[in-house]
């Protein structure tokens, strides 16, 4: 499996990583989240460069994450906001807080909190299933493999999953 060909994989993990799996594309999606949607502010705020910005936004455009829209006519201006398929990555992104939270916070605590407006509470992502609303366990979760994945593992040699 080649990085530049993880479109092209039958495994959606892979797929996704195509789309969001570089350092730069998840900082900007957090960013975007908290409501950074201008060049000039993602450029100040991370600190990276123009050119791998530009690369990541545009990437992130075609993919149908965030879509470029004018707040300015001259000079032309964009600003980048999440679309639909973008803000789903919502519980990805808060997964990775909550991960990086737990383990990598230090001892000062997590930097940023996250607090559920509806009852004002605290809170961290907790995945569950969207059928009978328990919490998700990789003891509780079997993966049963589709036909396509099985065609292209035997067409592969690798049956290790």
């Amino acid at each position: 499996m080649r990085w530049e060909d993880l479109d092209q994989e039958p495994c959606s993990l892979a797929r996704t990583l195509s789309v969001v799996g570089d350092r730069w594309t998840l900082i900007i999606l957090r960013d975007c989240f908290l409501g950074v949607r201008r060049f000039d502010q993602f450029e100040a705020r991370l600190g990276i460069t123009r050119h791998v910005l530009a690369d990541r936004l545009k990437k992130l455009v075609a993919a149908d994450v965030l879509e470029k829209r004018p707040y300015r006519e001259r000079p032309i201006r964009h600003e980048y906001r999440l679309t639909a398929k973008g803000k789903d990555l919502y519980p990805v992104i808060l997964s990775l807080v909550h991960w990086g939270d737990q383990y990598m916070a230090g001892p000062e605590g997590p930097p940023l909190r996250h607090r559920h407006r509806r009852c004002g509470q605290l809170t961290q992502g907790v995945l569950i299933c969207a059928e009978c609303g328990e919490p998700l366990t990789p003891q509780e979760v079997s993966v049963e493999e589709s036909a396509k994945w099985r065609a292209a593992q035997s067409a592969t040699g690798d049956r290790s999953g």
